[in-house]
């Protein structure tokens, strides 16, 4: 693998799971996925920390917020949120965001090859509501403020390279990034009941410091073809969502992930997950909450994620402390489940390099407060 200076607009040589796009199955969602039997079993009783997890798997505690990481004496942020992994030699790096105004930024965890913590550090700090974000494939992660006329964050998971402001992709509630090496291009989700999805087209792919904003547009239905427009103004001075008449305005836009020719993203508003087919042209619903009743698994869609077999894994906010799996057979189950916190959601799920552990916070934790985040790991038989 090669690395080398996001600054330079230069690109990193790697394989696609390495840097968390996983290589889906794009065709599996012809209809909305409903509740069924977990390819992982029914979950267990909590572990020692509170955590319900099918057989073979195990969880344990990374970081809490307001404590030192492991042996290093680095505190770890409040309110952690979205997350992605990084190969690092022989080991993986964890990045996270801090959801806090003022303050926000992001921190990572270093791990070696057995997993052990070995440094965590800053890697932006000064900015506002970092919520979601997306890891790009040249190595860097963009951090997204989720306030109004918001900015996109690229920074260095690596922590050798200082955090920079990336204008042209938009000022307004950001929420999640995913990148599209095929076309060349970054997706974005806005957090606002009546948002858009976006999608960024640099005018270099590896370097997102000029390039144009783009809107889907497309009908009011749940189906159906859409396009993309130019963003006349993405500095926001009027809001980016109002600026072309054709856009589709969606439920609260969250989490946003990419595979294989597909694009997913979720709408908390509505409780759903929306399934682009870039080379059809086509949108569709993957899971839609309102199609399952009172049998819903998933009560409050938020960060979505992919594993190497396919299956998606989307966190729930303002539901159950859940992270629900879905699968290309078009089953949605609970994979885990969080007893005793309540006042918290679970965010920012990352799989590490080789996708045997997944990452993931409490973003309030026991405490019910910024102050009481705890980021985990899982580790277990994911399929592959």
């Amino acid at each position: 693998m090669e690395r080398r200076s996001f600054l330079r607009g230069t690109v990193v040589s790697g394989s696609a799971v390495a840097f968390g796009f996983t290589l889906m199955r794009g065709a599996a969602y012809a209809d909305p996925a409903q509740p069924g039997p977990s390819p992982y079993g029914p979950l267990n009783s909590p572990d020692s920390n509170g955590i319900r997890l099918p057989d073979g798997f195990g969880s344990r505690v990374v970081a809490r917020s307001g404590q030192t990481v492991g042996g290093t004496s680095y505190v770890w942020h409040r309110a952690p949120d979205g997350g992605a992994c990084f190969p690092s030699g022989s080991g993986w790096i964890y990045v996270s965001n801090s959801e806090v105004n003022p303050g926000g930024g992001a921190s990572a965890l270093r791990f070696n090859s057995s997993g052990s913590i070995t440094g965590a550090y800053r890697i932006l700090s000064g900015t506002r509501q970092n919520c979601a974000g997306g890891a790009m494939p040249w190595g860097t992660w963009l951090s997204c403020e989720e306030v109004d006329r918001g900015y996109v964050y690229e920074t260095d998971p690596y922590g050798t390279n200082a955090a920079v402001r990336r204008a042209a992709m938009g000022r307004f509630k950001h929420e999640a990034a995913a990148a599209d090496p095929q076309r060349e291009v970054v997706y974005l989700t806005e957090d606002v009941g009546n948002g858009c999805f976006y999608r960024f087209v640099p005018d270099t792919w590896g370097d997102l410091s000029s390039g144009r904003l783009q809107v889907l547009t497309a009908g009011s239905g749940t189906s159906g073809s859409f396009g993309w427009a130019d963003v006349p103004d993405p500095s926001g001075s009027t809001a980016t969502r109002y600026q072309v008449s054709a856009a589709k305005h969606f439920d609260g836009g969250e989490g946003c992930h990419y595979a294989d020719g597909v694009v997913w993203f979720t709408t908390k508003g509505d409780g759903r997950v929306w399934r682009l087919n870039l080379a059809a042209s086509t949108y569709e619903l993957a899971y839609d909450d309102s199609l399952v009743g009172g049998s819903a698994p998933l009560t409050g869609v938020d960060n979505i994620t992919g594993a190497s077999g396919g299956d998606l894994f989307v966190a729930e906010d303002g539901g159950n402390m859940e992270i629900c799996v879905i699968t290309p057979d078009e089953v949605v189950a609970p994979f885990l489940r969080i007893d005793g916190q309540s006042g918290s959601e679970i965010c920012g799920p990352a799989f590490s390099p080789d996708g045997t552990r997944l990452y993931f916070s409490s973003q309030r934790g026991t405490s019910g407060s910024s102050s009481g985040g705890i980021t985990y790991e899982v580790t277990g038989p994911f399929r592959s």
